[in-house]
């Protein structure tokens, strides 16, 4: 099994940045590790639907993001030691919710049905 632990989250001002990590450990069924996983990380806010915002593909070189955050985060992963990042930059108080890492064997997870495993989430708050 492949369990994912995210860091990184925290209080910060609008304007500001901060970096997430999503630390992977563990085996899929078929033995798979971590680096020949696909990545997401995915956000939900109070009372709205968890929702995509960023993935990559397991080689790395292929990145993804939703409107209303490509230019500001940026994804990445070092398969060397098993973690994947997100850094965000410029938050905005719309950010603030609890954000998810999210890996997929089958394909790229831009989808929640396409996630294969979900780390528990850390909080993530933008004040205004």
């Amino acid at each position: 099994q492949v369990q994912l632990v995210e860091a990184g989250g925290g209080l910060v001002q609008a304007g500001g940045s901060l970096r997430l990590s999503c630390a992977a450990s563990g085996r899929t069924a078929s033995g798979r590790t971590f680096s020949m996983l696909h990545i997401a990380w995915f956000r939900q806010a109070p009372g709205k639907e968890r929702e995509f915002i960023a993935a990559i593909n397991w080689i790395g070189d292929r990145t993804y993001y939703i409107n209303s955050v490509e230019g500001r985060f940026t994804i990445s992963r070092d398969n060397a030691k098993n973690t994947g990042d997100l850094q965000m930059n410029s938050l905005k108080p719309e950010d603030t919710a609890i954000y998810y890492c999210a890996a997929g064997a089958r394909e790229v997870p831009t989808s929640r049905a396409a996630c294969d495993y979900w780390g528990q989430g850390t909080q993530v708050t933008v004040s205004s």
